[in-house]
């Protein structure tokens, strides 16, 4: 695994997180979250899922900002074939379209997120929460190949609101949830290492 994971903890999934734009194309570019210049014209969106260190603390809360407490796992999504392990997530997606709905997944394996073990390169490096409140010493895998969805999964995603149903909302906000991505931040000393050749 990375340098930077300290193998004898264990992590636990805390949450995980989809960054989409609005429109159709890429939701990767010059002023997103992560940017690799050769990928922008293929992405759809930006899957996280962020691990815990439940070795050393109690909660996620707990190890947000320390040393060796959070992991993210991050995908990049480009749009082909349905995904079939992300279908238990976008069939309930209508039930959860406005904020402060929630349903209970049982179904779901978030396993069925990691690509195939022969696509398992990576990229590593120490970074920061992409959400408030940004916390550093977040512990980045970055895979190089992305997951693939359908346009009709993507789709589901993009009617998401971000308010609750028969709320007033501002003049020229359409209450739609998307371009939920965190613009570009400088690398700074941060070293990125590759875990393949």
């Amino acid at each position: 695994m990375a340098d930077n994971v300290n193998e004898e903890s264990d992590y636990t999934p805390g949450k995980d997180e989809l960054d989409w734009g609005y429109e159709e194309g890429i939701v990767v570019h010059p002023s997103s979250t992560l940017y690799l210049a050769w990928m922008q014209s293929l992405l759809y969106a930006i899957l996280h899922l962020i691990h815990w260190n439940s070795t050393l603390f109690n909660t996620l809360e707990d190890a947000l900002g320390k040393k060796n407490g959070v992991l993210i796992i991050a995908l990049f999504v480009q749009i082909g074939k349905e995904h079939l392990g992300l279908k238990a997530i976008t069939e309930v997606l209508q039930d959860l379209q406005y904020k402060g709905k929630s349903k209970i997944i049982p179904c779901f394996n978030p396993n069925t997120l990691l690509p195939d073990p022969l696509l398992r390169d990576y990229w590593v490096y120490e970074g920061s929460l992409t959400t408030p409140p940004c916390s550093e010493n977040v512990t980045w895998i970055l895979y190089r190949y992305p997951l693939t969805i359908s346009q009709l999964q993507i789709e589901e995603f993009r009617r998401l609101r971000s308010h609750i149903k028969g709320a007033e909302l501002p003049e020229g906000n359409d209450g739609m949830l998307g371009d939920n991505f965190r613009p570009t931040q400088p690398l700074s000393d941060r070293t990125v290492r590759a875990a393949f050749q």
